[in-house]
């Protein structure tokens, strides 16, 4: 089994550069024809199959060896403090431009389409007898949905791109041939969705349920419909929708594109409508019956929460990047205080600490004054004046752990909190847990979690996605089938979708309203916490939006949601600019055990102040690329 997982998740990560024979280096660059060595490609199943798996190969690696080196998803949104010096750090300083993109992936993307559609446009001249037609039905079905799927992820960066099509660019022709306009937003989003829905609907591409264990991996039907519902909420968000900044953003002249000619490329005017097409695209996704929300089965929420990452191929993933080590995560947020490779560095910042309700379900931190202190809901219980006091409190570790619960001294701000909040979570002054091993640390200068370069800046790391259950010490990192769509996600998309929908007055489908609110409270109970209508049950529909809000950011921790979540809903000019806190790590460790926290490290500080503006919500494209198509209308502010 275990071959077979590693072959199958070739079909991500395997770059055959051998058969890379048709790639440009940008856009606009030409190649040579291979002509005679391609011919030969079609004569055999084996080099057939080399090829679909190179058009495949430029999926994105959300489960990447180190986080922070392939996107900057996790590194530049607020809910994160990474400490190590990659390419995010440059937009969260502002220090970016046209000429210096920090993972600049338009050429990467665009290879993938023009692989795609080369396999798919001669895929079928393969005559060798081993290639069963039924085989290379499912390769082509999946080529097709990686060719929409490269369009979707260009999209939520630039907005909208070219839409190529099924052509492949002359690249003999001159460069003043090769100029292309951008696709509207519309075009775009109606391109990938019809694709989407195409692909969906061919019998080719199957059911979850009907995959077989060598198949695990692929795109489904529901992976289909769950990109759609991903598309059409961000479509409705307020950064697509009739945004005004965008207004102006309009193609030039275009001869030789004369339905482009002068077109505005972003929607000029607000639509309350996307909101239902964003909810009946998260509804179709139920309605495929292939999945449920992760269960043990112990009534155990942390195991529950826990598990949607850590127990192979459950029934909450709709599509995962493969089934791999857990190496990538768990270096980089295991902290150095830990025998073996430690690189702990990445962690929540103070914001994303103080958003995790209390275990009654209700957030205890509804704001900041001008000084950045906690703004605090009475009703909550939460005790802001004595936050850093420490008291005694049993740990919640069974179910994500091989411990069961045991007592702690440890602050009061972490203590009450629901079940998210531990599994997500590591706070200084804890015991880390590995295997039958546990290890106290300090995130204090000098404290064994804060040595040379490799600490939390923020006093936090991420927990949930090391391997507590594995003795990493010993180089056991255990495995990991990193959630790209589940069904949690389209739960939430769901509600949003129907709340926006009930704010605006758009007509909903009989019960929708009632399935999100029973979707909610299913949601919760999972996390181990009320529904939101018994423990708010006076909020307005404006009040619900936002507590919605809330739940995304906490159920989603470091999933790669919230860098996209801020941006379409246009908040981050205020969550993502400015500064940024944690406890503080500059606190010297002094004379103590360093594995004890001093009591000077309780302090909420500013690690870094961070800039976010107006122009930042999407990437620009590159100066090469405005220098040679004259067509290309840059994004708004670059």
């Amino acid at each position: 089994m275990k071959k077979r997982m590693k072959y199958i998740s070739g079909l991500f990560f395997v770059i055959l550069f051998g058969l890379s024979l048709i790639s440009c280096e940008d856009f606009l660059d030409r190649q040579e024809d291979e002509k005679l060595t391609f011919d030969k490609i079609w004569e055999s199943r084996n080099t057939t199959k080399q090829y679909w798996l190179n058009a495949m190969s430029f999926l994105p690696k959300e489960n990447s060896r180190e986080i922070g080196n392939d996107d900057p998803y996790i590194g530049a949104s607020d809910e994160a403090s990474i400490v190590f010096e990659r390419d995010f750090r440059a937009m969260n300083f502002g220090s970016w431009n046209p000429s210096s993109i920090p993972y600049y992936k338009m050429d990467h993307y665009y290879k993938g389409i023009r692989e795609c559609n080369i396999f798919m446009q001669n895929a079928d001249r393969c005559s060798d007898p081993l290639l069963d037609k039924n085989e290379l039905a499912k390769w082509k079905i999946q080529a097709r949905f990686a060719r929409a799927y490269y369009y979707f992820m260009m999209m939520r960066d630039f907005g909208p791109v070219f839409l190529l099509g099924d052509e492949l660019l002359d690249f003999t022709a001159s460069t003043q041939a090769l100029y292309r306009p951008r696709s509207t937003w519309e075009q775009c989003v109606k391109y990938v969705v019809d694709e989407m829905n195409i692909c969906a609907e061919d019998p080719a591409m199957q059911r979850q349920a009907d995959l077989s264990s060598s198949e695990w991996g692929f795109a489904t039907q529901g992976t289909c419909y769950a990109v759609i519902s991903r598309l059409r909420l961000y479509s409705a968000r307020d950064l697509f929708n009739g945004n005004p900044l965008y207004k102006n953003i309009i193609n030039p002249v275009c001869e030789n594109f004369p339905e482009q000619s002068m077109q505005p490329l972003f929607p000029q005017n607000y639509d309350a409508n996307k909101w239902l097409a964003a909810a009946e695209a998260a509804h179709k996704v139920f309605e495929d019956n292939s999945y449920k929300l992760y269960r043990a089965g112990n009534n155990n929420p942390y195991e529950d929460y826990y598990g949607i990452g850590y127990q192979t191929w459950n029934s909450e993933l709709i599509w995962t990047d493969g089934y791999f080590s857990r190496f990538g995560w768990g270096v980089t947020t295991v902290p150095t205080g830990i025998a073996g490779t430690a690189y702990g560095g990445i962690g929540p910042t103070q914001q994303l600490v103080d958003a995790y309700a209390m275990n009654d379900g209700r957030y205890p931190i509804i704001g900041y004054n001008s000084q950045g202190m906690p703004k605090v809901d009475d009703e909550s219980g939460y005790d802001v004046e004595n936050e850093f006091a420490k008291s005694d409190w049993e740990y919640p570790a069974s179910g994500w752990s091989s411990f069961d619960n045991y007592w702690i001294n440890a602050p009061n701000m972490y203590k009450g909190r629901e079940p998210r909040f531990y599994v997500t979570v590591f706070f200084s002054g804890n015991k880390w847990l590995h295997g039958n091993s546990s290890t106290s640390i300090s995130f204090a200068k000098g404290g064994n979690g804060n040595k040379a370069h490799d600490y939390p800046k923020s006093g936090y790391l991420c927990n949930r996605f090391y391997d507590h259950y594995q003795n990493s010490a010993s180089d056991n990192w255990g495995n990991i089938t990193f959630p790209v769509f589940r069904l949690g996600e389209i739960y939430l998309n769901f509600i949003e979708s129907v709340l926006e929908c009930k704010k605006r007055e758009v007509t909903l489908p009989d019960n929708y309203y009632n399935e999100a609110m029973e979707k909610w409270a299913d949601l919760r109970n999972r996390a181990g916490v009320p529904p939101i209508t018994e423990v708010y049950p006076n909020a307005s529909t404006e009040e619900l939006i936002e507590l919605c809000r809330k739940e995304r950011r906490i159920e989603l921790a470091f999933e790669r949601h919230r860098y996209f979540d801020t941006r379409t809903w246009m908040i981050a000019e205020q969550t993502d600019a400015g500064n940024m806190y944690g406890m503080n790590a500059s606190y010297p460790q002094g004379n103590l055990d360093p594995t004890q926290t001093p009591d000077g490290f309780w302090e909420r500080s500013v690690f870094e102040t961070r800039v976010f503006n107006k122009n930042h919500y999407l990437y620009p494209f590159a100066q090469r690329e405005i220098d040679r198509n004259k067509l290309l209308v840059q994004n708004y502010g670059w």
